[in-house]
């Protein structure tokens, strides 16, 4: 069984993600793509990702920077974690092959430029407010896991303090 690869290694700019897509597309891959802030990981998340990674044969999570959730009105001091280690930690799950950083307010410009063959997003997403669905062969709405949220999460922990 070869070995995994190191969380940092699956990190890579757009560029360099489009090269490695476009190479693995050629083989006949499917590449899956889901995108989102991923700020203090938990079981929803995880779910989620697991879900998106068996819709095709790569998974691409694209994250937003921590400029790009500020302007997402996520609430006071977010991202709680920042860009780099959020990245290194969806990384380091195994079924993320790959793991990218945008600052644009949408992932638009990163979806043409990658390609995807499918696009995830959690059902609390309405189809139609689904940005690059126009762009991708097929749209997958996850089901949420009930009782997590990244912000309800935040605010029990300021409560708690």
């Amino acid at each position: 069984m070869p070995s995994p690869r190191p969380p940092a290694a699956k990190i890579l700019a757009p560029a360099a993600l489009a090269r490695h897509l476009a190479t693995a597309r050629r083989t006949g891959k499917r590449v899956v793509f889901a995108n989102g802030c991923f700020d203090l990981l938990h079981p929803g998340h995880v779910d989620l990702l697991n879900q998106a990674r068996r819709a095709g044969d790569l998974l691409v999570v694209a994250l937003n920077s921590d400029r790009s959730v500020r302007t997402q009105s996520k609430g006071p001091g977010r991202p709680v974690v920042g860009e780099r280690d959020r990245a290194i930690v969806i990384a380091a799950l195994e079924c993320v092959d790959y793991v990218t950083i945008f600052s644009e307010p949408t992932p638009l410009k990163l979806i043409a430029r990658l390609r995807p063959d499918v696009l995830v997003k959690g059902a609390d997403w309405a189809a139609k407010r689904i940005v690059g669905r126009d762009l991708v062969r097929r749209v997958l709405r996850v089901r949420l896991r009930p009782g997590y949220s990244t912000t309800k999460l935040v605010a029990r922990i300021r409560k708690a303090r």
